[in-house]
Parts: C-alpha cells; structure tokens; sequence
C-alpha cells in the first residue's frame, strides 16, 4: 500500500489537483478570478499593440511630412537662383551683353546659391595644407615634395562637402609624400 501512495504521489505534478478530488467553492472561485485576470491582461495586450501600430503609423506619416517640409524649404531658398540663371541666360542674348557683365552676374549666382546651401546646414571641407584625414579626403594620388612634411594634403582637386556633422563628399586631393632616395654614379 505504501508503493502505492509513492507511485501516485510521482504522477501528480506540484500545484495540479488530483482529478479524483472535488473542485471547492474557494478552488472555483480561484479560479474564475485567474481567467478574469488573463482576458484582463490579454485585451491589454491587445490595446498595446493596437497603440503601438498605430504609433508607428503617426512616426512613418510625420517623418514624410517633415521630409516633404525640408524639401520644400530647400527648393523655395534655390528659387531665386535659378530665377537669376535664367535672366543671366536671356542676358547672352542680348546684343550690348558683354562678357564682364555677365561675369559679374554668375559670380553673383554663384554668391547666392553657396549662401542658399550654407543656410541648408553644408560646408566645404577643407584640404588644402591639413593633414591627410581618410575620414574627410580621398587620396587619388601622391606627390614627391619636400616642401611640405609627408601626409600633408598638397593640391584639391574636388571640393568635399559636409552637411552638419555628416560627410557627404569627400573632398579628393594629392597627398605629399618624401622623395625616393636615388642611386648616386
């Protein structure tokens, strides 16, 4: 009889009720208070997830209309220049046009399209006599010198741009490097 109670006391796992044993009142109304907790925090879940969804809507919406809006700021700064490329184009022909004039116009388009991009956050970056960053400039190529100490940006041949923090374009430039030692005869 003892093997018995062993075997039997093996086979009911911790915290189950042996099917044998009668359901109380208190064990139903246990019960009972558990399902109404798990619908409880089920249609929470549900509630959640419906928020998170539609907080992801409202972020992707905003995010395109804040792209629409910097597009439209950008665009609305560059007018003007354009406006003056194109009265710079009717300009050549003209018959009293002269190149001087027309000179002193695209300098001025060229002043006011780099203040339209300065404005938009972008800034060159500078290479001429810094130190080689690969960070910052492209090397397409080396120059023997000994006028300027080895690393040293020598010539740029591109401009690089950076728009706040972020690079764009690297600008790409010749680095100085020391001469090679030749064989003496």
């Amino acid at each position: 009889m003892s093997e018995e109670k062993s075997s039997k006391a093996d086979t009911d796992q911790p915290g189950e009720e042996s099917s044998s044993e009668p359901l109380t009142a208190d064990h139903i109304a246990d019960l009972k208070a558990k399902a109404a907790q798990a619908t409880e925090y089920y249609e929470r879940l549900l509630r959640t997830t419906a928020d998170f969804d539609n907080f992801k809507k409202r972020a992707a919406r905003e995010r395109d209309e804040a792209r629409r809006t910097g597009t439209e700021v950008t665009l609305t700064k560059l007018l003007p220049v354009l406006d003056n490329f194109d009265m710079a184009m009717a300009a050549t022909n003209q018959p009293n046009a002269s190149v001087e004039t027309l000179k002193v116009g695209v300098n001025m388009i060229h002043s006011q399209l780099r203040s339209a991009f300065t404005d938009a956050g972008l800034e060159e970056v500078s290479a001429v006599g810094q130190p080689f960053d690969p960070s910052l400039h492209e090397a397409v190529s080396q120059l023997e010198t000994t006028e300027a100490p080895e690393g040293q940006v020598v010539q740029q041949l591109r401009k690089g741009y950076k728009l706040r923090d972020r690079l764009l374009r690297p600008a790409s430039v010749v680095v100085a490097k020391k001469p090679s030692k030749t064989p003496e005869n």
